[in-house]
C-alpha cells in the first residue's frame, strides 16, 4: 500500500519545551503527529484534493505530484498506517507503539473495554471517482469472514463509520423507498428486463398488498440483479446507456433514470454491474458540516467530495461493484440490511454541546467513536480545549494558535493541517492568532 509522511514539522518554531517533571523526565502526554497518506487511485488529483492542501498547509516542505491521486489521510494506529510521533523527547517511534507502552494514556474505562486499544482510526477523504458499492460486516460476521478468509477479511472487527463533509459530498447509503424503487421499475425497461418481470412485479405488488414482505421482494431483486450473468448486464447497461446518451444529446430530461450519474459512473466504470446500484440506494448530498452515519450492514458508496471520517479500526469491507478489488456478491447479498427508507434519513444531524457552544457532537450508536466539532469564532482570542476521559485525535482545518497542554508543559504551534494526539484527562489553552477564528475536529470514544 502506497503512503507518505504528512503532517507537522518538528522544529523549534513550532514546539519548544518549557518544563520537566520532579525527578527531570520531560512531560509528554500531548504530541504532533505525521500521518500517513494513502495514495488509492479514486482519490483528487494533486491539489484539487484536501488530503493534499492540509499536507502543504503542514509542512511548507512537502513536495505535492500534481499528478498523483491524494485519497486518505489516516491519523490512528492501524498497522497500514501508524502515525509517527513528531516529538523527539519520546523514544518511540510510532503513535501505536506509545499507546501500547503508556495503555493508560487511553482513559480508563476505554483501556478496560478496548484491551489497550485505540479504538477507532480517524481520516480525511479526498474522493474524485465513485467508491465501490459496498458495507461493513458486524462482529459476528467479521469473525466468521477473517476466519475463512483472512486474505480479504484481515481483521475480526466490525467497521461502523461516520463521514462529515468538508466540500458539498455525495455519496449512496441505504434502500430507496420502495417506491421509488418501483418507479424506476416501470421508467427504465432495461433495469427492469434486469430483474426479470417475476421479481419486480413480486416487489410492485408489495408496496400495497404486503407492507410487511416489502424488505423480501426487496432481497430478491437486487440479489438477482447482483448475481445476473455478465453478459446479461452488460448488453442491457450498454442499451441503457446508449439509449440515456441519446436523450441527453436530443435535449431531453434524464432526471427520471437517474441518467446523468449513470453516465458518469459507466465512464469511471464501463459495463460494471454496480451502475444499476444506482435504481436500488438513495442519493445523498451532504453540505459542510452534515454527516452520514454507516452502521454494520448498510450499503453505501462515496461518490465524490472530501469529508472527515471516523470508524472503529478495522479494514473489513465486503464489497461488489464499481471497484477493481476483489468482490464477495453472496456474502453482500446475504448480510445487507434491507429496510428501505428516504435519504433525509441518512443524514446525521449534530447535537450542540450544552457545556459549550462551539462544540457540535457527532455521537452515533457505537462505543467505538465520537467526533467532535470544534468551530471557534473570531471574537474568542483565548479557548481551552477541555478535558475528557478518552485519548483523541484532534486535526486543524483553519486557523492558527498558540498551543498550551497543562500537563504536557509544552507549548504547540497550530495550523491548518496540524495534527495532534491528546492523552486522556488532558486540556489544552489555545491563544488563537487568526482573523478568521479555527475549525477542528476531535475524534475521541465517549463510554
Amino acid at each position: 500500500m502506497a503512503h507518505e509522511v504528512a503532517g507537522w514539522q518538528s522544529d523549534s518554531r513550532c514546539w519548544r519545551e518549557l518544563a520537566a517533571d520532579d525527578e527531570g523526565r520531560p512531560m509528554h502526554t500531548v504530541f504532533p503527529l505525521s500521518c500517513a497518506v494513502q495514495t488509492y487511485a479514486w482519490g483528487k488529483i494533486g491539489l484539487d484534493s484536501e488530503v493534499a492542501k492540509l499536507l502543504t498547509s503542514s509542512d511548507p516542505l512537502a513536495q505535492i505530484d500534481p499528478d498523483k491521486p491524494y485519497a486518505e489521510l489516516w491519523m490512528g494506529t492501524h498497522p497500514r498506517g501508524d502515525a509517527v510521533i513528531l516529538d523527539n523527547r519520546i523514544p518511540q517511534k510510532t503513535l501505536g507503539q506509545w499507546i501500547a507502552d503508556n495503555p493508560e494514556c487511553l482513559g480508563s474505562k476505554v483501556k478496560e473495554t478496548f484491551q489497550g486499544q485505540l479504538p477507532f482510526l480517524f481520516k480525511v477523504l479526498s474522493v474524485n471517482t465513485a467508491l465501490s458499492i459496498q458495507a461493513h460486516p458486524n462482529k459476528e460476521l467479521a469473525g466468521k469472514l477473517h476466519a475463512q478468509f483472512p486474505e480479504h477479511y484481515p481483521d475480526a472487527n466490525h467497521k461502523p463509520e461516520m463521514a462529515i463533509a468538508l466540500t458539498p459530498f455525495q455519496g449512496m447509503c441505504g434502500f430507496r423507498p420502495v417506491e421509488e424503487i418501483v418507479a424506476f421499475l416501470q421508467k427504465v425497461p432495461e433495469f427492469r428486463a434486469l430483474i426479470g418481470n417475476v421479481a419486480a412485479e413480486q416487489l410492485e405488488r408489495s408496496v400495497c398488498d404486503d407492507p410487511r414482505g416489502v424488505s423480501a421482494a426487496l432481497r430478491i431483486c437486487f440479489t438477482r440483479m447482483m448475481k445476473s450473468e455478465k453478459k446479461v448486464f452488460v448488453d442491457q447497461l450498454n442499451m441503457l446507456v446508449k439509449r440515456i446518451s441519446q436523450e441527453a444529446a436530443a435535449g431531453k430530461d434524464i432526471s427520471e433514470s437517474s441518467g446523468k450519474l449513470l453516465l458518469e459512473l459507466h465512464s469511471q466504470f464501463p459495463g460494471d454491474i454496480g451502475c444499476f446500484a444506482i435504481y436500488f440506494l438513495n442519493l445523498v448530498r451532504l453540505q459542510p458540516g452534515e454527516s452520514m452515519f454507516l452502521g454494520a450492514n448498510e450499503p453505501h458508496a462515496y461518490l465524490y467530495g472530501d469529508c472527515i471520517e471516523c470508524m472503529a479500526c478495522s479494514d473489513n469491507t465486503v464489497r461488489a461493484g464499481l471497484t477493481p478489488k476483489f468482490i464477495d456478491v453472496l456474502t453482500l447479498c446475504e448480510m445487507l440490511n434491507y429496510t428501505p427508507a428516504p435519504s433525509s434519513s441518512k443524514v446525521f444531524a449534530p447535537m450542540q454541546s450544552h457545556l459549550d457552544p462551539c462544540v457540535y457532537l457527532y455521537d452515533p450508536p457505537v462505543p467505538d467513536f465520537t467526533v467532535m466539532k470544534i468551530e471557534i469564532p473570531s471574537s474568542i482570542k483565548l479557548y481551552l480545549i477541555s478535558a475528557i476521559d478518552s485519548a483523541s485525535i484532534l486535526l486543524v482545518i483553519q486557523g492558527t494558535a498558540m498551543g498550551t497542554s497543562t500537563a504536557a508543559t509544552s507549548e504547540m504551534s497550530l495550523r491548518r493541517g496540524s495534527v495532534l494526539f491528546i492523552s486522556a484527562n488532558e486540556s489544552i489553552s489555545l491563544h488563537l492568532s487568526s482573523l478568521d477564528g479555527m475549525l477542528l475536529f476531535r475524534a475521541c470514544c465517549l463510554l
